[in-house]
C-alpha cells in the first residue's frame, strides 16, 4: 500500500542582501538555464500553499503560482521573512510547513530526503537537515502548530525584526535530520557558485 502524501506548506525565503554577492540576487542566479528560485519553486510544486518571501517577482513564471510577500522592514533578516510568509496565511494549515532559502542548488534532494523523514516521523519533533555536522535551520520541515506558537510568542512581545533564527524556534522541538554531505550548500560568494556550477557573470 502507498504510504499518503505528506501535506505541507512551504515558504521560501529570498530576500537578503546578497552583499557578498556584490547585491546580486541569489533568486535571480542562473543553473543549467533556469533561476535558482525557479529550481526551488519547482521542487515544492507539491505544496498546498507556497509563499515566496522576497523582493517582487512574477508569481506566474514560477512553479506553484506562489504568493509574493515582503518582510517588514525589508532586509529585517530570515527570522522576519519567515514570519512574514507564515502569517501571510489564514488558518486552517497543512500539518508541516517547509522552510527553505532560495539558493540551494540541491534543493530537490534535500526535500526528498526531509518530507520522507516526515512520513516517518510518528513523534512530535520538526524536521531540520543536518549537514556536515551542522543543524540547518532554513532547510527544514516544521510542524505548523509548533511553529505557530512560537511565531505567536515572539509577536505577542514585538517584532521578529533582525531576530536570530535559533530565538524564534527556541521553543520548537527539533530532530536532526541526516543529509548527505553538501545537499543544503548555498551561494554566500561567487566561490560557492562557481563550486555548485552556478554561473558567474
Amino acid at each position: 500500500m502507498t504510504p499518503a502524501p505528506v501535506r505541507f506548506d512551504a515558504i521560501v525565503l529570498a530576500g537578503g542582501r546578497s552583499s557578498r554577492l556584490g547585491g546580486v540576487a541569489k533568486a535571480g542566479l542562473l543553473l543549467g538555464g533556469r533561476t535558482l528560485l525557479e529550481h526551488t519553486c519547482s521542487a515544492l510544486v507539491d505544496a498546498d500553499r507556497l509563499v515566496v518571501v522576497g523582493p517582487d517577482t512574477e508569481p506566474g513564471t514560477l512553479a506553484g503560482a506562489p504568493t509574493i510577500v515582503r518582510e517588514d522592514p525589508p532586509f529585517a533578516g530570515p527570522a522576519a521573512g519567515l514570519v512574514a510568509g507564515f502569517t501571510s496565511w489564514r488558518a486552517p494549515r497543512a500539518p508541516w510547513c517547509v522552510v527553505v532559502a532560495c539558493d540551494m542548488p540541491r534543493v530537490a534532494d534535500l526535500l526528498t530526503i526531509l518530507l520522507a523523514e516526515a512520513r516517518a516521523e510518528d513523534g512530535q519533533a520538526s524536521l531540520v537537515a543536518l549537514d556536515g555536522g551542522r543543524d540547518q535551520p532554513l532547510a527544514a520541515v516544521y510542524r505548523s502548530a509548533d511553529l505557530a506558537a512560537a511565531i505567536d510568542g515572539v509577536l505577542a512581545h514585538g517584532t521578529a525584526q533582525d531576530l536570530s533564527m535559533r530565538s524564534l524556534l527556541a521553543s520548537v522541538r527539533t530532530r536532526p535530520v541526516p543529509v548527505p554531505p553538501g545537499t543544503t550548500h548555498d551561494v554566500d560568494t561567487w566561490s560557492d557558485a562557481r563550486a555548485l556550477g552556478v554561473d558567474v557573470p
